[in-house]
């Protein structure tokens, strides 16, 4: 459906001065939806209001636009037929929640003058910490009545930790998704954020109202691969997980069986959060019982990262245990007609069965995926070949028993262990190695602080470079009591103040 821009604010572009190109002077676009950040257009009237509604504000998260509400979206016919007023914002797609919070506060102030009463922003996905961004410190908690989350990772997605780790660094420098957005997305950083934002006096005047997702979609969609990865931090909908979805004082509506772009549509969720769409509800109720929802798990070592660049042919082992269930490969990669072979111990040879292109975190990069049922135990390899140059990441999730039995903890505050189950583990295998790297922000170079060899009995100190993140990454393989060799790769990122505090998930 075609947008009518508001004329009023066509005529002070008029008056702005020639510099007003960029986003922060207040341009208003003309025609449909250009993307440009800063550009807000209201939907088309309705005949007649509905009473007592308040007019919404749609609010898109990382690397999309406000088309997102109107291309293969009914959200935009749908509030129309219910005679909702409505507008749509174009924020940075790949900026910081810092700096979309200070364009979206100060577009919300002109929609106030333009519809003379406070809005509903709807939001989806990191839309919604750019919101909070804006009220809670962009003072524009006096435009909004309230807000509804659509899987906003109110906690980061462990996505974007992976996104700025070493393992991801050749095919992140190709595809660009090593952006401001992506870092502030990261767990430790989003600790931080919860930290200077939770405590603020005026955090909880706004209510909240979140939704989180539980579906993958299919094993040949986009979001099936982030699916796997986040699944050993809990029920997620291929980029958010549930837990992420929550924030303490918010109202839980539902958490549902929606991937992470089908939550954002009309006939997902409009009849869910139109209960809350008029000044009658109550400016705050009692946050909903999560009891009745599905819960965050332990973490677990339930993946193998590899990557790195590569020209004419490579080849990856993996080592698989006994008793695994499955094994799903994701092979991540700029080019899409990269050919993929796997191979077992037992000689059988499988192909990619699906490839698909990212339309999320890693923005571009090709999927091509295969899986695996009661794959035989020992060394497996996985061969590619590419005559033009190839950034890659690969992912190997394993359904395996042995996934609960390994993982990394915090100790002594400042140092980090692999915990290992002895009962299963045998802990005088362990070996591998471990990576600290620090990073300040989103454009600084990542530094590596410290690179030892592991074993299962030492903690390593995380040494303090500066304010920023700090990613652990820690590649292990050993035996299990039974002498069944295993490896898998674990990663965790934290946030550390100038002073040394640490703040993480």
């Amino acid at each position: 459906m075609k947008k009518c821009f508001v004329s009023l604010l066509v005529f002070l572009f008029l008056l702005a001065p020639p510099f007003a190109q960029d986003a922060q002077a207040g341009i208003i676009g003309k025609g449909d939806a250009t993307g440009t950040p800063g550009e807000w257009y209201i939907g088309d009237e309705p005949t007649s209001v509905k009473p007592g509604s308040l007019p919404l504000v749609f609010v898109h998260g990382l690397n999309s636009s406000s088309k997102t509400w109107i291309d293969q979206n009914d959200m935009d016919e749908l509030t129309y037929s219910k005679n909702y007023q409505t507008a749509y914002i174009d924020l940075y797609p790949t900026k910081n929640m810092w700096d979309n919070g200070q364009l979206l506060a100060s577009k919300l102030k002109e929609m106030n003058a333009y519809f003379g009463k406070k809005v509903i922003l709807v939001t989806h996905s990191k839309g919604g910490v750019d919101a909070q961004a804006a009220i809670v410190h962009a003072n524009a908690q006096q435009y909004v009545d309230k807000v509804i989350t659509l899987s906003t990772p109110h906690k980061g997605s462990q996505l974007a930790d992976l996104a700025h780790s070493s393992w991801a660094g050749w095919l992140a420098a190709i595809i660009g998704n090593r952006n401001d957005a992506t870092y502030s997305l990261q767990t430790g950083y989003m600790s931080y954020f919860r930290s200077v934002t939770d405590s603020k006096p005026n955090a909880t005047a706004t209510p909240y109202y979140t939704f989180g997702g539980t579906s993958w979609g299919s094993f040949g969609g986009a979001l099936y691969w982030g699916g796997l990865y986040l699944r050993s931090y809990g029920p997620n909908d291929g980029a958010v997980t549930v837990s992420s979805s929550r924030l303490p004082y918010g109202n839980e509506i539902r958490v549902g069986n929606w991937d992470h772009s089908s939550i954002r549509t009309g006939s997902a969720t409009l009849n869910l959060f139109e209960p809350y769409l008029t000044q009658s509800v109550p400016a705050f109720s009692p946050l909903t019982s999560l009891q009745a929802t599905a819960t965050a798990q332990p973490e677990e070592a339930s993946v193998l990262i590899r990557g790195g660049e590569f020209n004419g042919t490579k080849v990856e082992k993996i080592q698989i245990e006994p008793n695994t269930k499955s094994i799903a490969i994701d092979w991540m990669s700029q080019n899409k007609d990269s050919v993929i072979t796997l191979q077992g111990p037992d000689q059988k040879t499988y192909t990619v069965t699906n490839t698909s292109q990212d339309n999320g975190m890693f923005e571009g990069a090709f999927h091509h995926k295969m899986k695996v049922n009661t794959p035989a135990a020992g060394t497996w390899k996985l061969k590619v070949k590419q005559p033009k140059k190839e950034s890659y990441l690969m992912q190997v999730a394993y359904e395996s028993e042995l996934n609960e039995d390994l993982q990394m903890e915090m100790s002594h505050g400042k140092e980090v262990k692999l915990k290992v189950n002895q009962a299963k583990i045998d802990q005088k295998s362990i070996e591998g190695s471990i990576v600290i790297q620090y990073s300040k922000n989103g454009k600084t170079k990542q530094k590596k602080l410290s690179q030892e060899e592991l074993n299962s009995l030492s903690s390593f100190p995380i040494k303090h470079a500066g304010e920023g993140v700090y990613h652990i990454m820690v590649d292990v393989n050993g035996k299990t009591t039974k002498g069944e060799a295993f490896e898998r790769t674990i990663l965790h990122t934290i946030y550390m103040d100038a002073n040394g505090k640490i703040y993480q998930p």
